[in-house]
Parts: structure tokens; sequence; C-alpha cells
């Protein structure tokens, strides 16, 4: 793995769109190319207590959570994910790279390498639910990312990971 000071880290920020709302105060952190071949994604995760992992895809539809932070690291491949809704920034993710995702920061799969895997985690193993910017779930999700606490641990680098330069507690 490579150290938190020798990688780019882009954060990205957006406005609640009407129908996904984002996260009030914390970006989406981009970490490139930070993980390497020989590198154990599990341990490391689970080393942070970022739990509950699985190995899989991104959805193909715009979706968010709203009871828990998310983080997926790209184990195999490369994708364009479509990050903040349908107003947000398109991003191409590769082997190797992170993305720290806020509850509320929406996120969709546009396309992939046939290759693409991912593995996700979430702090503490939390649950994570399934939201899709409906009005008549708007009221209680944007109460539940308002109520989702600061990680104790960047899921990569630990307690002091960069994660906490973007993401202050107010």
């Amino acid at each position: 793995m490579r150290k938190a000071a020798e990688i780019e880290i882009t954060p990205l920020k957006h406005s609640d769109d009407g129908m996904i709302p984002n996260h009030p105060y914390y970006p989406l952190l981009h970490y490139k190319n930070v993980m390497e071949e020989q590198d154990d994604i599990e341990k490391i995760l689970s080393d942070n207590n970022w739990r509950g992992i699985w190995k899989g895809g991104v959805a193909s539809f715009h979706h968010y959570h709203s009871i828990t932070h998310e983080v997926i690291v790209v184990d195999s491949g490369s994708a364009t994910l479509h990050l903040g809704g349908e107003e947000g920034t398109k991003v191409t993710v590769e082997t190797g790279d992170v993305a720290v995702i806020p509850a509320g920061f929406g996120h969709k799969k546009i396309d992939s390498s046939s290759d693409f895997a991912v593995y996700g985690a979430y702090p503490d193993g939390k649950e994570y639910d399934f939201c899709y910017g409906k009005k008549e779930e708007r009221e209680e999700k944007l109460k539940n990312i308002r109520n989702v606490p600061m990680p104790e641990n960047d899921p990569v680098f630990g307690a002091d990971g960069p994660l906490f330069e973007y993401w202050k507690d107010l």
C-alpha cells in the first residue's frame, strides 16, 4: 500500500439535487492508486474497523445509503462511476483506487471493464440501506444522514488517515 502522502486525493462535493441529497458537509474522497497488488484489502479494511466486507460491483442506477458511510476499493478492472447524482461528476476508477462515500452521496456505475470488481465495507460493520431518491422517503433519509457519526478510522490509513483532513465534525 502506498503512503497517504504519496497518493492523489480528490474530494468531490455536490449539493442536494432534490433526489440525491449527497452529504451536507462531507465530500466523497477518491484516493487514486493507493492499493498495490500484494495488499490484502480485506485485512486492511478489517484492521481499520470497516467491516461487513463484500466483493462485487457497483449498482448501475443512482442510489445512496442514508444510515452509514461506505468505502469501495477497486480490486480489478476499471469503471466509469457517476458520483453525486444526475448533476454529479463522472469519474474513472481503476485497480488500486479507493472511494470513501459519505452517507447520502449518490453513486452509480455507468460502464466498466469485464473484470471490474470492488470490495465494499462500512465503518463498524454498520448495516446499510438502498435509497433511490423517492419523494416519500426523503424526510426520513435526510434525518438519517445527519445522524450518521464520523467513522473512528480512515478505511485505509487508520486513525491518522487523510479522511480527517476533509471530514470535520461540526
